[in-house]
């Protein structure tokens, strides 16, 4: 029957709620319930009230309201955060209460004692869940209603996944005190933008203050480094030293998308630095990690330290922002974002399969802009990979793209040290092992973080007779690099000098530690092979043989001894050991 149905009305739904509500009334009850009730008399609800709006029900910490207008509640919502700012005006941080605010148009169930209810209602207290202290969070129902209509900045949040809403929902986040004039709603950050905050001494102990400042210096400095980064200088970064801060409106006022925040502490004879990686506009921890060293050489930890986060923060930001692209613009790539997805792919462990729709995602991005310099890069890189691999099924070809598109980033981008270190591999693949050492000597000035060049240093090393010194370069691109996606090509590079040397053992360990890490290579298992058949483990060889031709059914001892990386007359004598193992372990002669 109809009188049996619910009494139902699309209106407008603003909720809000106090920050901190149980840390303040835990500090002081008295005081913030005395200070809240005053709050609600003389601000809030006679803002409601000369805003057409009615208040549907308080809560301790929060209220609901209904308007008539998605501007009415909005122009509500504004005079009463910027209101909140001047009542918090002088007070010390931990005394302000501040409050978040949600605004939705939507359809709703009105019970008989006025009370509201439904996903309209819901959708708004989640709205206010996300947003930022004494900001606003708008649905894009409710931000349609408004746009051009107020004068405030606003920004596109994309969608977000509310809690216990089943569908994504547009999110604009609007800043009170910012008239739109001053800050457009069209104001992005940059990719890869982020600040450093200065790492937190968690001791207290104002001797240690140079080492945890030391780290956050050396952090912006490294970061800095990374192509198409943008970093917030120190200075300003160290303006947060000491306070407390809420990232998102960090992200805000310096226009990034990612804060590194840390702490240091001390404990005996050893050192403990905790990081993490935050996104500013969900405040989600994307990354984390420990570092637990002993004290002894703090300078020498410093510098470890930093080196290996810049390493790993610049790998997890592109991921981030391929991830980002996917998310809120997956038919409407740019260049920019198809070169970063292509990155986000070449930073993970070796995969032929995958690594072509990383080739695929570059030379679209090149179809939008044909200057792009990480796509161009990229595809060189991955062109190259398949030589160095000996994985090419069209050697000329690939190199001559690989050669046209390095040439071009470097023409660009001179500076580039991941593009001088794709020449090297060049290089390397075209038989001048001499140039190709200097190239990636070259591009270590230029980055002294790019574990890739320490590690291909080691292995051109090997290649001009000098397999003994290949270890030092490795290791060291290990120590900057430990959870590095090429990880398990050093190891392989390390099981080729020893095998190189005619030390079997440490061969097979390394080998196998390769394969381990990375089953999906071809190569590493083809050494694996020679080593175990060298080591009269015949069963052992036939396994790490048919691994390495199920991979790769097309290889043979002669297209491999037909690849010649080298001249020199040490490397043809050592590399004799390898065909020998390749035969004995049953792998195809070839013509």
């Amino acid at each position: 029957m109809a009188s049996d149905r619910p009494n139902r009305r699309l209106t407008t739904i603003l909720a809000a709620d106090a920050v901190g509500y149980s840390r303040l009334v835990g500090a002081d009850e008295e005081g913030t319930l005395e200070r809240l009730r005053a709050i609600r008399k003389d601000l809030i609800d006679p803002v409601i009230a000369a805003h057409r709006g009615r208040i549907v029900k308080t809560t301790g910490d929060g209220l609901l309201a209904e308007f008539a207008s998605v501007v009415d509640a909005v122009r509500s919502a504004v005079d009463t955060q910027r209101a909140m700012t001047e009542s918090n005006a002088g007070l010390a941080p931990d005394r302000r209460i501040e409050f978040r605010i949600g605004i939705n148009l939507g359809d709703v169930v009105v019970e008989d004692d006025g009370d509201l209810m439904g996903d309209g209602v819901n959708v708004a207290a989640r709205l206010e869940g996300i947003a930022e202290p004494g900001g606003i969070c708008l649905s894009s129902a409710a931000y349609d209603q408004v746009r051009g209509k107020i004068d405030i900045a606003a920004r596109d949040l994309g969608q977000q996944q509310l809690k216990n809403i089943a569908d994504l929902v547009q999110v604009y986040a609007l800043s009170p005190a910012h008239p739109a004039a001053a800050v457009p709603h069209t104001t992005v950050a940059p990719r890869l933008s982020i600040v450093v905050l200065p790492f937190i001494n968690l001791d207290g102990n104002s001797e240690q203050d140079y080492f945890v400042d030391g780290v956050t210096e050396s952090l912006t400095t490294d970061l800095s480094r990374i192509p198409g980064a943008f970093v917030i200088a120190r200075n300003t970064a160290f303006t947060f030293k000491s306070k407390p801060v809420d990232v998102r409106v960090i992200g805000r006022e310096l226009g990034v998308r990612y804060v590194m925040e840390g702490s240091v502490q001390g404990g005996g004879d050893r050192i403990r630095v905790n990081a993490q990686l935050i996104d500013t506009e969900t405040g989600a921890h994307l990354w984390a990690e420990r570092f637990d060293k002993p004290r002894a050489d703090i300078f020498d930890m410093q510098d470890e330290i930093t080196t290996r986060l810049a390493r790993t923060v610049g790998i997890e930001l592109v991921a981030a922002e391929g991830r980002r692209a996917e998310r809120e613009r997956p038919n409407n790539m740019d260049a920019v974002d198809l070169a970063m997805r292509g990155w986000a792919i070449l930073n993970q462990p070796l995969s032929l399969r995958r690594d072509r729709a990383a080739c695929d995602l570059f030379d679209a991005a090149l179809r939008l802009d044909n200057h792009n310099v990480e796509a161009l890069v990229g595809l060189a890189f991955y062109h190259g990979n398949d030589l160095r691999t000996f994985a090419s099924t069209n050697r000329d070809e690939q190199l001559r793209i690989a050669q046209m598109a390095i040439t071009e980033a470097l023409t660009l981008a001179p500076g580039n040290a991941l593009a001088h270190f794709v020449h090297a591999n060049l290089l390397h693949v075209s038989g001048a092992t001499e140039r190709s050492l200097r190239e990636l000597e070259f591009a270590i000035t230029l980055d002294r973080n790019l574990a890739w060049a320490h590690a291909d240093a080691g292995f051109l090393k090997v290649l001009l007779g000098r397999a003994e010194e290949a270890e030092a370069d490795l290791t060291n691109a290990m120590r900057l690099s430990p959870r590095d996606p090429g990880l398990d090509r050093w190891h392989a590079l390390l099981g080729i000098a020893d095998l190189f040397l005619g030390r079997l053992g440490s061969a097979l360990d390394r080998l196998r530690k390769s394969v381990e890490i990375n089953p999906n290579v071809a190569m590493p298992y083809f050494f694996l092979a020679a080593a175990s058949a060298l080591s009269g483990r015949a069963a052992e060889a036939r396994e790490a043989r048919n691994a390495g031709l199920r991979l790769d059914p097309n290889f043979t001892v002669a297209r491999f001894r037909n690849e010649r990386r080298s001249e020199n007359p040490t490397f043809l004598n050592q590399r004799e050991i390898v065909y020998e193992g390749l035969s004995l372990a049953g792998v195809p002669e070839g013509n």
